[in-house]
C-alpha cells in the first residue's frame, strides 16, 4: 500500500510517501519520498528528499500555494529520479486537519460532508483549515478519484473529562459546540507511544507531560496513553505564547479594545493570530533562533519575549502535572522543542523539586529521539522528533484495512 501523506501548515506543507506492507512497521523508515515547502510570500522553497539518496533544493515563485504543491507533488512521477511511475499506483492520500469541529475526531474518509465540515469550521483554525482544503482539492484534480483520508488534530483529545473540555461560560455554550477541542494531537499521540517504546514501559503505566514547541506551541497531559488536559482550546490560539499568537489573554483586553478603540473581529483576529507572541514582544521576529541570538546581543525586547515564553511556559507544564498527579516523563517535540537547548533547559530549572534533573551535556546537542535527563533524574526528560506524517500513515492504513 502506498499512502501519500499531506500535512499543511500555516507556513510550511509537507508532503511523504510511505510504502507500507501486510505489516504495519514499527517506525517511519518506510517513507520513500518527502518534500517539505515553505512559503516566503510569493517564492516557495521546496527540499525534497528520496529513497533514491538525493536531496534537491529549489526556490520558484508562482502565483498561489496550490501551483506550488502541485507543482512539487508531480516530481513523484515526472521528476529527475520518480519514485513511482505514474500517480495511479498511489493509494490513499491521508491529510492532517487541524480542526475537524463537534462532527469529527476519528480518521474518516473525506466525502462531501467532511469537506463542507471543515470548511464550516475554518474559522476556529483560520491558519490551517484553509490550506488544508486546498491540498484535498489538488489531489482530486492530480489524483481523481482515489480515495482520501482526514486525519484530525483534535482527534486524540475528544475524551478529556468534561472538567477540562467545559468552558465556565452559560451551559449553552457547550450543548452548541463551544468546549476545549485541543490540537497537535495527532504528534501528542505519537509521543506518548513514542516515550513508552524508549523507557521499555507499558503505556498504560505513565504520566506524561508532552510539550510540542514549534511556530504553534501545546501541551498535553497524558495518562495511560489519553490526553486528560491540553493546553489549545476551542481554537490553536489558547494557551501557551507561540511564533505570532498570543495564546491565553485576559479576554476583557478584547472587549475594552472593541469599545474603546472601536477594533472588529477581523482586526482583533489579525492581531492575536499574526502580530503577537515573539513576534510581537521583540519586534523582531517569530523564530526562536533569532529571538535567543538577539538576546545574546543585548536586545531588551527579545529578552523580555523569551522570558515571557518560558515563563508561561512552566506554569503551563506545573498545571499538567497538577492535573496527572505526578509525572514519569516530560517530552520536548516539534521544531523549538527539539533544536532549542535554552527553552529545554529554562523550565527544567523549576522543576528540581520533583526530583527533574537535566543533563547539560546531553541537552546542548541531543540525537533524535534521546533521553536527556541524568542518570538520578526521578522524571525523564524526553527528546522525540515529530513524526505527525507517519502517524497519519498508521491512520490510513488502519481505516482501509478495516474498510476492506
Amino acid at each position: 500500500m502506498k499512502v501519500l501523506v499531506l500535512n499543511s501548515g500555516s507556513s510550511s506543507q509537507k508532503s511523504c510517501l510511505f510504502d507500507l506492507g501486510d505489516v504495519l512497521p514499527k517506525d517511519p523508515s518506510a517513507c520513500v519520498w518527502e518534500a517539505k515547502i515553505e512559503w516566503q510570500g510569493e517564492f516557495a522553497e521546496a527540499a525534497i528528499k528520496s529513497g533514491h539518496g538525493y536531496e534537491v533544493k529549489s526556490r520558484a515563485k508562482f502565483s498561489s500555494r496550490s501551483e506550488a504543491l502541485e507543482h512539487f507533488l508531480r516530481t513523484l512521477w515526472e521528476g529527475e529520479k520518480p519514485v513511482i511511475a505514474s500517480p495511479s499506483e498511489i493509494d490513499v492520500v491521508g491529510h492532517r486537519v487541524v480542526h475537524g469541529g463537534p462532527d469529527f475526531a476519528d480518521p474518516v474518509f473525506i466525502s462531501p460532508k467532511v469537506t463542507d465540515a471543515i470548511a464550516g469550521v475554518s474559522a476556529f483554525a483560520p491558519l490551517h483549515n484553509q490550506a488544508e482544503l486546498e491540498g484535498i482539492e489538488i489531489i482530486r484534480k492530480l489524483l481523481g478519484s482515489v480515495r482520501q483520508v482526514a486525519v484530525f488534530d483534535t482527534g486524540f483529545h475528544k475524551d478529556i473529562p468534561l472538567a477540562a473540555s467545559v468552558y465556565p461560560g452559560p451551559y449553552e455554550w457547550f450543548e452548541s459546540g463551544i468546549h476545549r477541542y485541543g490540537f497537535h494531537g495527532i504528534n501528542h499521540q505519537y509521543c506518548a507511544r513514542r516515550a513508552a517504546q524508549m523507557l521499555g514501559r507499558d503505556p498504560d503505566s505513565l504520566r506524561i507531560v508532552n510539550c510540542h514547541l514549534g511556530n504553534g506551541c501545546s501541551l498535553a497531559a497524558i495518562r495511560n496513553g489519553k490526553s486528560v488536559d491540553t493546553t489549545m482550546g476551542f481554537t490553536p490560539l489558547e494557551g501557551l505564547m507561540m511564533g505570532t499568537r498570543s495564546g491565553s489573554v485576559d479576554p476583557g483586553i478584547l472587549t475594552y479594545l472593541m469599545r474603546q478603540k472601536k477594533m472588529t473581529a477581523e482586526q482583533l483576529d489579525e492581531i492575536l493570530n499574526k502580530r503577537s507572541g515573539l513576534s510581537g514582544i521583540s519586534g523582531i521576529s517569530e523564530d526562536m533562533r533569532e529571538i535567543l541570538a538577539a538576546e545574546k546581543a543585548g536586545h531588551d525586547r527579545a529578552k523580555l519575549a523569551f522570558d515571557i515564553y518560558v515563563h508561561r511556559l512552566v506554569s503551563a507544564i506545573g498545571a499538567m502535572v497538577a492535573v496527572l498527579g505526578g509525572i514519569d516523563a516530560l517530552v520536548f517535540t516539534a521544531g523549538v522543542g527539539e533544536n532549542s537547548a535554552d527553552v529545554r533547559a529554562a523550565p527544567c530549572r523549576n522543576f528540581g523539586y520533583l526530583g527533574l534533573k537535566i543533563d547539560a551535556g546531553k541537552n546542548s546537542q541531543p540525537s533524535p529521539d534521546q533521553d536527556i535527563s541524568d542518570s538520578d533524574s526521578s522524571v525523564r526528560i524526553l527528546v522525540i522528533r515529530a513524526q505527525e506524517d507517519w502517524e497519519i500513515a498508521r491512520q490510513c492504513w488502519r481505516i482501509v484495512g478495516q474498510h476492506a
